[in-house]
């Protein structure tokens, strides 16, 4: 019995997943026609057709659409199946695809690649930065391998390792009456406005999570789509925000006149962690990564049952 060729399932789910003949070809490098005869064929060794080809936009048949998810599946199998060949003779080589959310790789990458690179001269590493959302979509679609993100965060059916903690600090400008203070008690912060980042910022999150009661007095109509417009905003008294420590200990609070104190009583902080697919042939490989960063860490996990974010 003929069986589809891994070639033929890489054109078709990038036609399914761009909606375009066009466009997919152009994704995998063929010309339209290439693909197009690769998907007839794949369809005569099926014995189905995957497209209704009587719309003018691509829509996939009902049997084409359970088939382009067991076709992703394979496809994420496949590649790992070869990175996994090709990370055998030596500890952490060969290709990684790492995410990593916007509140932690400008700040924590930076002290580690290097020594990274040093330690496994034979890993190639592939950076992406995007919202946690998005990054675990890819990576439950095989499009990332692996992802550094911040907890607590859904994460059903993936694997996790926490490798530090990172205190969430309050940030209020110079001027402030709370201004100078070590610490500072909730209730201190009824009357204040409190600035975050736009939706879908995990940190935002975060932060709404600190102080449930100050995150209804949030300014709806300013938001800021980086830590470092945040810091701006506080710098000119436009109200207070929660900081990273790691972030804070990079330097973005350079050339502001921003002070810091802690809350007292419960600990604002959140865990930073990778996560991967369960059943990852490349387990050990990230299990070693964790414990590699882990030394990078300007907060060790305090609480080991941290360590299992579930």
């Amino acid at each position: 019995m003929l069986l589809p060729t891994l070639r033929q399932m890489q054109y078709f789910v990038a036609l399914a997943e761009t909606g375009s003949f066009s466009r997919a070809a152009q994704a995998c490098h063929v010309t339209q026609s290439t693909l197009s005869d690769a998907i007839r064929q794949l369809e005569e060794t099926i014995g189905v057709s995957l497209i209704d080809r009587s719309n003018r936009t691509v829509v996939l048949t009902a049997a084409g659409e359970d088939t382009v998810r067991r076709m992703k599946a394979l496809l994420v199998d496949a590649r790992e199946m070869v990175d996994a060949a090709r990370s055998t003779e030596a500890p952490l080589s060969g290709r990684i695809r790492l995410g990593v959310i916007p509140s932690i790789a400008p700040y924590f990458l930076p002290r580690t690649l290097p020594e990274l690179r040093r330690a496994y001269p034979q890993l190639r590493l592939h950076l992406r930065e995007d919202l946690t959302r998005t990054l675990l979509e890819d990576l439950r679609a095989g499009r990332l391998d692996i992802c550094l993100i911040a907890f607590p965060v859904q994460t059903e059916g993936l694997e996790t390792e926490i490798i530090a903690e990172d205190s969430l600090l309050l940030a209020v400008d110079a001027g402030h009456a709370l201004a100078g203070r070590e610490t500072v008690r909730r209730e201190e912060l009824a009357d204040e406005t409190l600035l975050l980042l736009e939706d879908g910022h995990c940190l935002r999150d975060h932060i709404r999570a600190v102080a449930p009661g100050l995150a209804d007095k949030q300014n709806e109509d300013i938001r800021a789509s980086s830590l470092t417009t945040l810091v701006h905003m506080v710098d000119n008294q436009l109200g207070i925000t929660f900081l990273p420590r790691i972030a804070v200990e990079a330097g973005i609070l350079s050339g502001t006149d921003i002070r810091l104190s802690e809350l007292d009583g419960q600990p604002a902080r959140r865990s930073l962690g990778l996560v991967w697919r369960k059943g990852s042939s490349r387990e050990r490989d990230f299990h070693l990564l964790a414990g590699f960063l882990r030394q990078f860490a300007i907060e060790p996990v305090r609480d080991r049952a941290a360590l299992d974010p579930a």
